[in-house]
C-alpha cells in the first residue's frame, strides 16, 4: 500500500482539526463528532500506532469459524463475534436470552468448530459442588482414595441454565473460572489448555432459578443480551430449516481451529498496541462508574483489565495491531451490564444498564 500524502489541501482542510483544539478542556464531549473509521489506514495508523503485527493468522481462523457457525446461524452477527472475541481474550461468556433463539445451540456449534474436548453440564436444583468438578473416591483394590474428575475438566465448557443451581453450586465454578485450576481435599488441579465456559440463562423464568451472586457474574468478560431474530432473518430460519426439522445440518460444521491456533491467536492479542492515551479512556470510563449517582454498585478493576483485553482482540479481529476508541466502545457494554447496578430510584424509573452505560461513554471525552 503506498504512503499517502498526509499534507493538508483545499479539499481535506476541513477535516484537520487546528492543534490548538485537541487539548481545549471547555469541548462538550456529547457534541464531538465520532471518530470516522472510514479514513485511510495510513491516518489510522498514524493517531493510534503502527502495523507492525502481522494479525492474519488470527482473522483467519475467525472467518473460518464465522464461516461454519453461518452454515447454521442465521443472524447473531454480534453474539458471534463477542464470543470469538472471549475466546482470544482468554474469559468466559454469558448468554442471556429467552428461550428459543439459539443460546445453546450456538454454543454448542462453536464448541465444535475448535478441535478440542467438549462438555455440558445441566444445571438444575439439586445439582451438587462436587458433581460439577469431581470428588476424591475410595479403591478398594489399592486401599487408597483416587480423585474422580468432574465434567468441568474439558477445553470448552457448556453451562446450561446456570440459574437453576443454587448458590453453594455456583461458588464451585468461582476458583476454576478465575484461576483455571481446582482445588479438592488440599490438592490442586490445574485446567488444560484452552478453557472457556460459555454459561445460558433465561432471564424472564423466575420459579427454581436462583440469582447468580455478584462475585460469579464478574467471572465473566461478556454477558450477551440476544435479541429476537428480525423478520428477513425469521423467514431465512423457516426456509433452512423446512427439511431439517432435527437440525441434521449440524452435523456439516467441521473443526477448523486446534488448541494451537488458539494460543497463537491469544499471543497475537497481547501484542495489539494500545497507546497510554486510550488507557487513560478505559480508566475514565471504569472510574466514572464509581461516582455516578445512577449506580449503586460501580466495576472493579477486572472489569477495566477486561475491557483492555477484549478491545484488543476486537482490534485484531477487524485486521488491526493497534485499538481504536471505537474498539473500546463497540465492548463496553457487553464488559459492564452485569457489573454495575442500578439504584433502586433509577431502577423504579425504568433505567437501564445499557443507558446508563451510554450516557457515561457520551460524557467522557473521547481521545483524539
Amino acid at each position: 500500500m503506498e504512503n499517502e500524502d498526509l499534507t493538508p489541501t483545499d479539499d481535506n482542510q476541513e477535516n484537520i482539526q487546528p492543534e490548538e483544539n485537541l487539548n481545549t478542556p471547555e469541548t462538550d464531549s456529547s457534541s464531538q463528532a465520532p471518530i470516522n473509521l472510514d479514513k485511510p489506514t495510513s491516518q489510522l495508523e498514524n493517531r493510534w500506532g503502527q502495523n507492525k503485527l502481522d494479525v492474519t493468522p488470527l482473522t483467519t481462523v475467525v472467518e473460518n469459524v464465522k464461516r461454519e457457525l453461518g452454515k447454521i446461524i442465521i443472524g447473531q452477527e454480534n453474539m458471534i463475534e463477542l464470543m470469538i472475541t472471549a475466546m482470544f481474550s482468554g474469559g468466559h461468556v454469558l448468554l442471556e436470552g429467552v428461550p428459543g433463539i439459539a443460546k445453546t445451540l450456538s454454543a454448542k456449534l462453536l464448541a465444535k468448530s475448535v478441535n478440542v474436548d467438549f462438555n455440558r453440564i445441566q444445571f438444575t436444583p439439586d445439582l451438587m459442588p462436587t458433581d460439577v468438578v469431581g470428588t476424591t473416591i475410595y479403591n478398594l483394590k489399592t486401599s487408597d482414595f483416587t480423585f474422580s474428575p468432574g465434567p468441568i475438566f474439558s477445553n470448552i465448557v457448556l453451562i446450561d441454565e446456570i440459574n437453576r443451581a443454587p448458590a453453594k453450586t455456583q461458588s464451585a465454578l468461582f476458583e476454576v473460572m478465575e484461576e483455571f485450576q481446582v482445588t479438592v481435599d488440599g490438592k490442586t488441579y490445574p485446567m488444560e489448555f484452552p478453557f472457556f465456559v460459555l454459561a445460558t440463562q433465561n432471564p424472564i423464568e423466575q420459579e427454581g432459578t436462583y440469582k447468580l451472586p455478584e462475585a460469579q457474574l464478574d467471572r465473566f468478560l461478556f454477558k450477551i443480551n440476544l435479541e429476537y431474530p428480525n423478520l428477513e432473518e425469521e423467514k431465512q430460519i423457516l426456509k433452512r430449516f423446512r427439511k431439517d426439522f432435527k437440525v441434521v445440518q449440524a452435523d456439516s460444521i467441521k473443526p477448523v481451529c486446534t488448541s494451537e491456533e488458539i494460543r497463537n491467536c491469544q499471543k497475537i492479542v497481547e501484542e495489539v498496541f494500545c497507546k497510554d492515551e486510550l488507557l487513560d479512556y478505559i480508566a475514565e470510563i471504569i472510574h466514572n462508574t464509581r461516582n455516578n449517582g445512577d449506580l449503586f454498585l460501580g466495576a472493579s478493576p477486572r472489569a477495566s483489565l477486561a475491557i483492555m483485553r477484549a478491545s484488543k482482540a476486537m482490534a485484531a479481529i477487524n485486521g488491526r495491531d493497534f485499538v481504536t476508541p471505537d474498539d473500546i466502545q463497540s465492548v463496553a457494554y457487553p464488559v459492564l451490564n452485569h457489573r454495575i447496578i442500578l439504584t433502586p430510584e433509577r431502577e423504579m424509573e425504568g433505567f437501564t444498564t445499557k443507558e446508563v452505560i451510554e450516557l457515561i461513554i457520551k460524557k467522557i471525552e473521547v481521545p483524539r
